[in-house]
Order: C-alpha cells, then sequence, then structure tokens
C-alpha cells in the first residue's frame, strides 16, 4: 500500500486512471459505473482527477469533480489536483476545480501555493482567474521555502516580457505586497532593477 493511498488493483481503477490520464471523458465515466474507485492511485499516487488536472483534460476532470474526488488528494510529489493547475497554468481548470472546494492553503513540495508557479511562468489568465475569482481564495502573498511570494518569483525568474509585466500588474491589482523581501533582503523591485526588467520596475515603483 503506498502512503497516500491504495494502489489501483481492479481493472475498473485501471480504466479510469487511463482515462483520465488520456481525457477520455466517456471512458471516465463508464469505469465510474463500472465501480472504479474515484482514488485510485498509479504509480507514483496520482489520482484519476490529478492526471485529468495535469493534462488539462476539463471534460473528465468535471465527471470526476460531479462525481466526488478529492481535489486535495497528495502524489508522492506533494502535487494536489489543484496544485498542478499552478504549473499547467489553466484557467478553466481552476475554475473546474474551484467546484470541488480544495484546500487553497496546502502547498506543493517547495512550500509554495499554485499562485507561485504560475507567476514564475507568467500564466497571465491563470493568476487573472484566481485572483478575481470570488470562489478561489489562495493567499497572493504567501511565502515558499526559498523565501518568495509569487510577486517575487514572477520578477526573479520571468523574463521581463510582456506575460510577467501583466502578470506583476495583475498579482499588484490583486493586493500583493511589493515590499515583502526575499531571503536576502532584496524587494521585487530591487530584482526588476539588478536584471533590467525596466517595465516591471516601472510598475512596482508606482
Amino acid at each position: 500500500m503506498s502512503p497516500t493511498g491504495t494502489p489501483a488493483r481492479s481493472a475498473a481503477d485501471r480504466a479510469l486512471l487511463e482515462a483520465a490520464r488520456s481525457g477520455d471523458a466517456d471512458a471516465v465515466r463508464a469505469a465510474i459505473e463500472r465501480g472504479a474507485g474515484l482514488e485510485a492511485r498509479d504509480e507514483n499516487d496520482r489520482t484519476p482527477l490529478l492526471l485529468a488536472a495535469t493534462g488539462d483534460h476539463i471534460g473528465a476532470a468535471r465527471i470526476l469533480v460531479d462525481a466526488g474526488a478529492d481535489p486535495d488528494a497528495l502524489d508522492q510529489q506533494h502535487d494536489t489536483p489543484w496544485l498542478v493547475t499552478g504549473v499547467t497554468g489553466s484557467a478553466a481548470m481552476a475554475r473546474t476545480l474551484a467546484a470541488a472546494d480544495p484546500d487553497y492553503t496546502i502547498v506543493n513540495r517547495y512550500g509554495g501555493t499554485s499562485l507561485i508557479p504560475a507567476g514564475e511562468h507568467g500564466h497571465v489568465a491563470y493568476i487573472r482567474e484566481v485572483t478575481t475569482n470570488p470562489d478561489i481564495d489562495v493567499d497572493v502573498d504567501h511565502v515558499n521555502d526559498l523565501g518568495w511570494t509569487a510577486l517575487l518569483e514572477a520578477v526573479i525568474l520571468g523574463d521581463g516580457g510582456a506575460d510577467h509585466q501583466k502578470t506583476v500588474k495583475l498579482l499588484l491589482d490583486a493586493g500583493a505586497d511589493p515590499e515583502i523581501e526575499d531571503g536576502t533582503g532584496m524587494t521585487a523591485l530591487q530584482h526588476a532593477r539588478r536584471r533590467g526588467q525596466d517595465e516591471v520596475a516601472r510598475l512596482l515603483s508606482e
């Protein structure tokens, strides 16, 4: 038995995991009707809902959510269906999983919320969804184990281009605190200036 769940053993469980991985919504529904476990696990402790979220398979995820699948089920990498949306940047999946009332305080293996990798990647539509949807409540100033907020990560790991400029603006509009310092005592503005991100620096200094 795995530390976070029971490995899939039945044919229906295996069919559900494969259907979720491939995004076959009809096969997901059929496997559930055959008695597949909603929290079945693959070899990496990923549930069907986590597989659907990872592949951005909205139809499959919606069926699983409607059936009661757990949006907080952790895999071996300490990802949940909700947390992985910050990496994929899918606003549609965020809306789908919000209906399952996930725990937005669960953090990934780096101690971060979904907004932090989204900031790194400049997932503009996702950040807009998460920061403006009244049904989603993610702490915009959460600090991960590296000492970074989503705003700091957007600057430190971003390229300063259009998407990261929009990301910074959205985070600031959502109330992100630009004065929070990283572990070295530097603010997002100081990092932006050091990296020559002139437009980002302008946004942060307004």
